[in-house]
């Protein structure tokens, strides 16, 4: 079994039926070239992706992701995917990986060469890093200015706030500036003063017993491990809620985690260099949860 998958896809309107949808799907070798020079997703980051996991041959949380996928398509003016192709994809690449093991499985839909008459579209399936220690140990975190209002996309959506966009040197830099600080990852904070997300995760943390998340609005991306684990927790009847969650309740939190689709859930060590409760158990059930076949 091949350890990388990588497939280029010519994308198929949404309305299309996907009969011979294999016929659309174009393997090729990782390490060779793939794409041309004129392609916006390289030269401008115009494009969006997602990232899921699979875990032991099974691809978590697919259609949550694909929902997504058409969400940031459409408040970026893309094609509309087709959701069947795509699913057709993700099941040619997860049968070519290994049955044992995480990869990580990143999809791409580009506005595709300049002047150019369709988009571009791929995916790439690779061996996801080793993330034993944050998921058992926990995270060292800093917050950092977004620069943004929370309800900065109300006011200026061309800012595409609410899409997973291929533009994300930003939260790399974020990720750059938290080690410089000694800390791991980030928590991004509205400059209005409210708790927002990670730049690859979003955020939950436990006050009196309830498991809150910010608000999802256009000014955050909504994320699908998140509500994966809040639809458990509620099915084992904990209580969680969706609300604006001002800054200062980060410190008086009972426990806070990062939650994402690659990492699963990190708890928080340190917040600004002061110690955080963590929460060992709670932290190891939501990665067996996390790490358990998800559809």
């Amino acid at each position: 079994m091949a350890s990388t998958v990588t497939l280029l896809i010519a994308p198929l309107p949404a309305d299309a039926p996907a009969d011979d949808v294999d016929a659309t799907f174009h393997e090729v070798d990782a390490s060779e070239p793939a794409l041309r020079v004129g392609e916006l997703s390289t030269q401008r980051g115009d494009g969006i992706f997602e990232t899921l996991a699979v875990v032991d041959g099974h691809a978590q949380e697919a259609q949550a992701h694909l929902v997504r996928l058409r969400n940031s398509a459409a408040i970026c003016e893309l094609p509309e995917p087709n959701l069947e192709q795509w699913h057709a994809a993700i099941r040619r690449a997860t049968s070519a990986l290994p049955s044992t093991g995480e990869f990580a499985l990143k999809l791409v839909l580009s506005r595709g060469v300049e002047h150019g008459p369709a988009p571009t579209a791929w995916l790439h399936a690779s061996p996801a890093a080793d993330f034993t220690v944050p998921r058992e140990q926990g995270i060292r975190v800093v917050t950092l200015d977004r620069g943004l209002a929370h309800d900065a996309a109300a006011r200026a959506p061309w800012l595409l706030l609410g899409a997973k966009t291929l533009s994300y040197a930003p939260n790399m830099a974020a990720l750059r500036e938290a080690k410089r600080r000694g800390a791991d990852d980030t928590i991004f904070v509205s400059s209005d003063g409210f708790v927002m997300e990670g730049p690859t995760s979003s955020v939950i943390l436990r006050i009196d017993g309830v498991y809150s998340t910010p608000a999802p609005s256009g000014a955050i991306l909504h994320g699908t491990t998140q509500q994966s684990l809040f639809e458990h927790l509620e099915h084992a009847g904990e209580r969680t809620e969706y609300r604006d969650i001002p800054v200062a309740e980060l410190a008086l939190a009972d426990a806070v985690w990062l939650v994402s689709s690659v990492r699963l859930a990190a708890g928080v060590t340190a917040l600004d260099g002061a110690s955080v409760t963590f929460d060992e158990a709670t932290t190891r059930r939501f990665n067996d949860y996390l790490l358990s076949p998800r559809d």
